[in-house]
Formats: C-alpha cells, sequence, structure tokens
C-alpha cells in the first residue's frame, strides 16, 4: 500500500517522491484517494496564498497561488486543457478531432480556452479573502480531482493509452465502489473545511464537481466518442474554475 501511495503521489504531483514501473497501475487501483492528493496539493498553495496575501495585492496573490499549484502538478493536466480546446474547435469528424488532440501544435482554440481558463481561476483566487483562502483552495483541488474519478466512471475510452489503465479499473469489478469511496472522502473533507459557511456549501461544491465532470464526459462523448487523457486533464482543469467561481459567489 505504501508503495501504491507513492506511486499515486508520484504520478499526480512533482513532489520528491520516487516512482517504479507500476506507477500507473498503482495509481489507477488507487484513484478513489484521487480527492486526498487534491486536498494536499490546495493545502500548499493555499498556505502560500494566505503568506504571500499580507505583502502582495489580491490580483498578484491569486496570479501566484494559481502558478503554484500548477507548478505542484507540473503541468501534468495544462497540455490535456490545450489540446482539447483545439479539438473541439475543430468543426469536421471525429477521427480529425483525436488527430488534432494529439498534434504537437497549438492553435487558436488551445490559446483562447486555456487563458480563458487560467485568468478566471486566478481572478477567483484573487476574490477569496485571507482568511478563506486555505479552506476555499483545498476543497477547489480536492473537487478538481474528484472530477477525474466521475470521468472515468461514467465516460468510455476512445483507445488505449494512459488514461487506459483508469478507465479499466473504474469500469471493472468495484469501480462503482471506488466512486463513492472518492465521494465520500470529498464530503468529508469539504464540509467540515466550509462549515463556517453553512453545512450545505461543502456539499454544493462536492456535487459542482461532479455535475461539471458529467458534463465534460458528454461534451467528449459528442465530440470524440468517447473519453481521453486529454479529455481528463481538461476536466481537472475547468472543473477547478467552475468550482472556485461557485464558491466564490456563495461565499
Amino acid at each position: 500500500m505504501l508503495k501504491a501511495l507513492k506511486n499515486l503521489l508520484a504520478f499526480l504531483t512533482v513532489l520528491p517522491v520516487r516512482m517504479d514501473m507500476d506507477c500507473l497501475v498503482d495509481s489507477a487501483r488507487l484513484m478513489f484517494v484521487f480527492p486526498l492528493v487534491g486536498a494536499l496539493l490546495g493545502l500548499l498553495a493555499g498556505v502560500f496564498g494566505w503568506v504571500v496575501s499580507f505583502f502582495l495585492p489580491a490580483l498578484v496573490v491569486g496570479g501566484l497561488t494559481l502558478g503554484v499549484l500548477l507548478l505542484l502538478t507540473g503541468l501534468h493536466h495544462t497540455d490535456g486543457l490545450l489540446d482539447f480546446g483545439d479539438a473541439v474547435m475543430y468543426h469536421g469528424a471525429r477521427e480529425r478531432k483525436i488527430e488534432i488532440m494529439h498534434d504537437q501544435l497549438t492553435g487558436a482554440g488551445a490559446i483562447g480556452l486555456g487563458l480563458m481558463t487560467y485568468v478566471v481561476t486566478a481572478f477567483a483566487f484573487a476574490g477569496l479573502g485571507v482568511g478563506v483562502i486555505i479552506q476555499v483552495l483545498v476543497v477547489v483541488e480536492l473537487c478538481a480531482k474528484l472530477s477525474m474519478v466521475v470521468g472515468c466512471w461514467a465516460g468510455k475510452p476512445v483507445h488505449k493509452g494512459m488514461n487506459s489503465p483508469f478507465m479499466d479499473v473504474m469500469h471493472g469489478k468495484g469501480g462503482s465502489l471506488r466512486l463513492v469511496a472518492a465521494l465520500a472522502i470529498s464530503l468529508c473533507v469539504a464540509v467540515p473545511l466550509l462549515w463556517f459557511a453553512g453545512w450545505f456549501v461543502g456539499v454544493v461544491a462536492v456535487m459542482v464537481a461532479v455535475l461539471a465532470g458529467g458534463v465534460m464526459v458528454a461534451i467528449a462523448h459528442r465530440h470524440f466518442g468517447g473519453v481521453t487523457g486529454d479529455v481528463l486533464g481538461a476536466t481537472n482543469e475547468i472543473v477547478r474554475m467552475v468550482v472556485v467561481v461557485v464558491l466564490l459567489a456563495m461565499l
């Protein structure tokens, strides 16, 4: 179990944890722990944001905090967000959309979606007060990781790739139990952390993540016929933005 947890941290973060050849398999088996890893990343970025908020203007704090969060993930999902943007913007056959998602070029769709997602996220981070930034970032990143679990459970794979072990686990025996466990973990963290704003706020955040993850799956099925690794990466980034905006409005 310890080895599997180390592989999971190595896969999702840039923390100095050594991975081995079983990294993908172990990470897939522990997919229900994704929200906890997200909570850890949110905690680290939130503490950073809390500290620098005493010295810098809010807009700078928002941008730097998002930057730290992206660096902690090794920009692992940014490539998926950009590829997803290019592919969705193309008007044509599914096969060509998938080819565009896998090429190395960056087009207007990628730039537009990437800018919108990260600018809105940074501004939303900037709008959080110093008294809530840590709690909110923990919940926001937890929800982003939960949405990927939802994506693997609800979506069907387009082809074999890096996402295959995760899709296979979530579609196989015990997949639904892993989803339930991920939801339970998310609620057990989000509800107490946001209790100061009302018991329902944490529940709303988790449900928004589930709903937004489902919407991303629906979009992926319409455009590509299923879910790919790039779709899951885009889901993480977009759901982070959606959840923090919802929480900003509620708080």
